[in-house]
């Protein structure tokens, strides 16, 4: 419907140029018409001055009525023309108002669009730091694990929390906070690879979902470049905040077969490693198996 609609519309406006160019040439001939009927009406009045002046009254009178004849037809001619003017006119006027709700049901409907697109995004995107959110994550965990499954890859998902972060926020208010959690998330975007995501849980926490992780050292290492990252100092205008991160990890599929699995673990290595003060904790190190 909306792709007829689109093609309508250029359409409908040549018709409406060639309309105008039609009446255009329609005035023309009508306005030429117009003057052969007073070019006869002059004639005809000069032949009624010749009969007094004693020319043969019967081929003066013929020649009058002939002449009388062409003018009425020609004058029709021109009430014909005014008429068919008077039609294109207003199918110009039509036209030209199709036109323009062609126009505004367009864009209308490229309004609705757009709106769409964007509730769609804050469904599944994080308000703060644009990143995907818990949902989002969960789905691109699900295609993770049935790629890993497939062909026989390990995974990571790590359970990311900043601490002193509740600090900055009593401290210095929640739109310092809000730009601390945008610059965290910036630096949590630079590890990301190729089928990788990372994404905001809630408050001042995060996920990273690590594809084709090849081992429990591979993802630890891993994990520990983003503690080193995360912990550099942010600048803020000119004042200077600190938060570090406590990571707790969990593998597919030593630590879980399915989302829910992996992520209640995870959680559970990274409320571990912030209790031990240790950074980053795989969950196969709290003893919680």
């Amino acid at each position: 419907m909306s792709s007829d609609g689109n093609k309508a519309g250029p359409d409908t406006a040549v018709e409406s140029g060639l309309l105008v160019r039609a009446l255009d040439q329609s005035e023309s001939v009508k306005d030429k018409v117009e003057q052969c009927a007073a070019d006869l009406s002059s004639v005809n009045a000069v032949l009624k001055e010749e009969i007094t002046d004693g020319v043969p009254i019967q081929e003066v009178e013929r020649a009058l009525g002939l002449s009388e004849e062409v003018e009425v037809k020609v004058q029709q001619c021109a009430e014909d023309l005014a008429t068919v003017n008077d039609a294109l006119a207003t199918e110009i006027d039509e036209r030209i108002n199709l036109e323009h709700e062609l126009s505004k049901s367009t864009a209308a409907l490229s309004h609705s669009r757009l709106r769409e697109r964007r509730a769609r995004h804050l469904s599944l995107h994080d308000a703060v730091t644009g990143l995907p959110n818990l949902a989002l994550f969960t789905d691109r965990l699900r295609g993770g694990l049935a790629q890993a499954k497939r062909h026989g890859w390990r995974l990571a998902v790590m359970f990311i929390d900043l601490d002193e972060f509740k600090g900055v926020n009593d401290t210095h208010g929640h739109d310092v906070g809000d730009r601390v959690l945008q610059l965290v998330a910036k630096r949590l975007e630079v590890f990301v690879r190729g089928g990788d995501t990372v994404s905001r849980r809630s408050g001042d926490e995060f996920l990273f979902l690590m594809l084709e992780a090849k081992d429990e050292a591979n993802a630890a290492s891993f994990a520990a470049k983003i503690i080193d990252n995360v912990g550099e100092a942010c600048e803020i205008d000119g004042v200077t905040h600190m938060v570090k991160a406590s990571i707790g990890i969990a593998l597919y599929p030593e630590d879980g077969l399915s989302p829910e699995e992996l992520l209640k673990r995870a959680d559970t290595a990274m409320y571990a490693a912030k209790e031990q003060k240790r950074g980053s904790l795989l969950y196969s190190q709290t003893g919680a198996a």
